[in-house]
């Protein structure tokens, strides 16, 4: 598949990122979308910096290959694991290459579900000016580019510069009703608002389900905090909704350029140099600060109930602090010099050095610092260390509804805040030739060549002030591997123009084999073999087999151990578990076994006809993962995840110390928040080689293009069919099969789009389709219809300056306001942020000039 530049402008969307992640074979899932990331849709939560990635058949991002110019791209994340799309100015591109099909004879590691090679402009003599306004239902999610490119041709070179600046308004979860609140009990679903409120709930652990349990609301009196007993209310319960003032999708600012140079130094020698910047910042609102206060009588606005020395107050400090802030900057780089040369006969020559680059900084800010808060309390003495005192500038009331507290209270336990810096980059150097290696039966066979060493680097720095008087720092110590591959590809036609026959006007075979040498985890030897038979000259028959595979990310393999906690599903209530994270140096790499077969039919009686149909499998294995937090909202209550999950329970004292000595790891995040008894299970999310995956199913795609008098018409039509998504989530377990499930991919999707054309007018009508799937629950979820239009208009090049060269479109998207599917999700929004959008509908404007 390839999408030229025409074909990315009448799909309507401003960037690179919403093009190629909205096409059929694309899954939305997985981790690589700023929407899962805010929804808690990730399981993963390693998409750091809100980037976009893509996700080929659902096989993962990490399992797509993104190549800018044949070049592989740093990746990006806590993890390193994928590629930013964000980070390539749409302006800039020419096309892009879309290979579904395992590849990494070719490519390398990662190449597994695809690859997507996004091939970036190089000629252009004069200048282009772009500026685009688009705006989504309600007004929301505002976005405005301007866009610059020059370019010019010179005796025996050429050259081109790019500059273009996006920015993208956030997109409030109140917007959209079905995610302003948590109680979902409007829409048919459940109220999934929580105790950790303001007011709180005086709350008591059950040993039997390690669940806190209310046992009295707070209910504040007139001076807006609970004085006395009578305002604590048994059987009652205070309800929270935690989706209040958060964010469906950040803010998002970019400046991107990118400049390219080429140069004949000889008839038969040629430089070529380019390089691309991308600064991207990003804002959103998240999840407030939520936990259990141990509150005593050394707190003045203590309130002493019958048989309670102490109370553990259940609170959310939403109302007190507000949403919890996420901002960052991502700043991606790319840059290559090489030289070409025309050998002997048809053989060329490249040589090339490459460099990629991805830095991005994330700040959680807004966040309760729990030693701050103890001292605050009242239940720690004042600390010398800070400037605080509580006597004087007050003590922290928790028994208000949420403005019982002075700003003074509120700045000081408030400040914490959490910090992530990350760097990823991969240096390539790389040799490859192609050209005729011999004569063939049916014509020349050809041979491409090349060798290549790679080397690749990750590194990691934390600033945390959440549970400490001062921030304390931990840069986990760079990792760094080398990797050596040569790689070959011959094609030979068998049955060509001068030895065809009937049934047989062509037959083309093709070999191909990688081997990649890594320092760190061994070595991997791929073939592929492909074989294009043509009976007639209206039928393409194809098929082709293959191994690939993905090399372990360096944060899997040398990631130092870690220890955290979440709230995670279990019954009807939710449990606290211990989490216990780190990466593992006997980590080998994933492997997979592809085919595919498919045919391709252009019938010369019906000129404009083309239909193409592919069937593919593959089978992925030894899949590296963390089952119990991959699939963290079962792990509790699913005995498939029990090799990774211990239940404790707080009366036992073995279960107990074993407790305490991890939540007083030095390593873990939120110290002081929970008591040990508050804790149910421990579940080790460490990396391990156990999962498979296999998937299979059919791509079919059509176009059908005819005039009619001086209007032009092409039908066309792109679909994926998912027969088989099933996974094995451990070596013991049974397969399962995750398809037409929420967070997984829709057994079918596709996009049908009509257009047309006559004169200086243009305009495409496309519908989008999801198919429905079910809840996991017993319920479904219906399927999802939207249409796209587009009208364009472009100024004939007989028209004087300064109408020559100028264009205009207005799209909408999602025409209707179709709204997303309703999913009863746990976290409390309510549609599957996997397959679907909230965006709504979006109308843009945008004006061009060429000069």
């Amino acid at each position: 598949m390839v999408l030229d530049s025409e074909a990315i402008a009448k799909r309507g969307f401003a960037t690179l990122d919403e093009t190629v992640t909205s096409l059929p074979q694309n899954f939305g899932g997985g981790g690589g979308s700023p929407t899962t990331l805010l929804t808690g849709a990730d399981p993963l939560g390693t998409n750091s910096f809100a980037s976009t990635g893509v996700n080929l058949r659902g096989l993962g991002t990490d399992a797509t290959l993104v190549l800018v110019n044949g070049r592989r791209m740093a990746g990006t994340g806590s993890k390193g694991d994928f590629a930013d799309l964000s980070a390539i100015p749409v302006v800039a591109v020419q096309r892009v290459e879309v290979l579904m099909d395992g590849a990494s004879a070719l490519y390398g590691s990662d190449a597994v579900g695809g690859v997507v090679n996004i091939r970036l402009r190089r000629d252009l003599d004069g200048a282009e000016t772009r500026l685009r306004y688009g705006v989504a239902s309600g007004g929301e999610a505002e976005e405005t580019q301007f866009s610059q490119v020059f370019g010019k041709t010179w005796a025996g070179g050429h050259g081109l510069i790019a500059y273009e600046r996006y920015h993208r308004q956030s997109l409030p979860s109140a917007a959209r009703d079905y995610a302003a609140s948590s109680d979902l009990r409007p829409f048919g679903g459940t109220d999934h608002r929580v105790i950790y409120s303001a007011p709180g709930n005086v709350v008591q652990l059950d040993p039997a389900t390690s669940n806190y349990m209310p046992i009295y609301a707070i209910r504040p009196g007139a001076n807006g905090a609970a004085t006395s007993p009578s305002d604590f209310v048994p059987g009652q319960v205070n309800l929270e909704n935690q989706r209040q003032g958060l964010d469906l999708l950040p803010d998002d600012r970019r400046d991107s350029l990118y400049a390219f140079a080429g140069q004949s130094l000889t008839p038969w020698l040629e430089l070529e140099a380019d390089a691309r910047y991308t600064r991207r910042r990003f804002d959103f609102r998240t999840l407030a600060s939520t936990g259990v206060i141990t509150v005593r009588a050394t707190n003045p606005y203590y309130v002493a109930l019958p048989g309670l020395t102490s109370q553990q107050i259940a609170y959310g400090y939403g109302d007190d602090l507000g949403p919890v802030r996420s901002s960052g900057l991502a700043e991606s780089i790319g840059a290559t010099l090489a030289l070409k040369a025309d050998l002997w006969g048809d053989w060329r020559a490249e040589g090339y050095a490459a460099f990629a680059q991805e830095v991005g900084t994330r700040r959680f800010s807004n966040t309760v610092n729990t030693r701050l808060l103890s001292e605050a309390l009242g239940a720690i003495p004042d600390d010398p260390t800070t400037s605080y005192v509580a006597a004087r500038d007050g003590y922290f009331n928790p028994y208000g509804a949420g403005g019982a507290n002075g700003r003074a209270v509120l700045n000081f336990i408030g400040s914490g805040f959490s910090e992530q810096t990350s760097r990823s980059r991969v240096e390539t150097l790389a040799l490859q030739a192609d050209g005729t290696l011999f004569r063939a039966p049916g014509g020349p066979a050809r041979l491409a060549v090349g060798l290549q060493l790679r080397n690749e680097t990750f590194d990691q720095k934390n600033l945390i002030f959440t549970s400490t008087a001062t921030p304390r720092g931990a840069k986990r110590p760079g990792s760094e591997r080398r990797v050596s591959a040569a790689f070959a590809e011959l094609r030979i036609p068998l049955i060509g123009e001068a030895n065809s026959r009937a049934g047989l006007h062509r037959l083309d075979l093709s070999l191909a084999g990688r081997i990649e040498d890594y320092d760190d985890v061994g070595s991997t030897a791929d073939p592929k073999l492909g074989l294009i038979w043509k009976p007639n000259e209206d039928l393409n028959l194809r098929a082709s087999f293959g191994t690939s595979f993905r090399a372990p990310t360096l944060v899997e393999v040398f990631e130092a151990g870690s220890i955290g906690a979440s709230f995670l599903p279990q019954g009807a209530g939710r449990t606290l578990p211990v989490i216990r994270y780190g990466g593992n140096p006997s980590l080998k790499p994933e492997s997979a076994t592809s085919w595919s077969a498919g045919f391709d039919y252009a019938p010369a009686a019906l000129a404009g006809l083309h239909v193409s149909a592919t069937w593919f499998d593959t089978t992925f294995e030894d899949r590296i993962a963390r089952p119990a937090l991959d699939h963290v909202n079962t792990a509790l209550s699913d005995p498939t995840y029990a090799p990774f999950v211990r239940f404790v329970d707080p009366r036992n004292p073995t279960d107990l110390a074993l407790v305490s000595a991890l939540i007083n790891d030095a390593t873990f995040a939120f110290p002081g928040a929970f008591p040990p008894e508050a804790y149910g299970a421990i579940v080790d999310a460490r990396y391990v080689n156990t999962a498979s995956t296999r998937v299979s199913g059919l791509d079919v795609s059509g176009s059908y293009s005819f005039e009619r008098d001086e209007h032009r018409f092409e039908v066309s039509l792109s679909a994926t069919w998912l027969g088989r998504f099933e996974q094995t989530l451990t070596p013991t377990s049974s397969p399962i099969e995750t398809l037409d499930m929420p967070g997984e991919p829709a057994d079918l999707r596709g996009r049908a789009s009509l257009d047309w054309s006559r004169g200086a007018w243009s305009a495409t009508v496309s519908a989008n389709y999801v198919d429905g799937y079910s809840d996991g629950m017993g319920g479904s979820i219906a399927s999802w219809t939207t249409l796209d239009v587009q009208g364009r208009w472009r100024a004939s090049e007989t028209l004087l300056s300064p109408w020559r060269g100028l264009s205009l479109s207005l799209g909408v998207r999602n025409l209707l306001d179709e709204a997303p599917p309703f999913y009863d999700a746990f976290q409390g929004v309510g549609f599957d942020a996997a397959n679907a959008s909230p965006m709504g509908r979006v109308v843009s404007l945008q004006l061009s000039k060429t000069w």
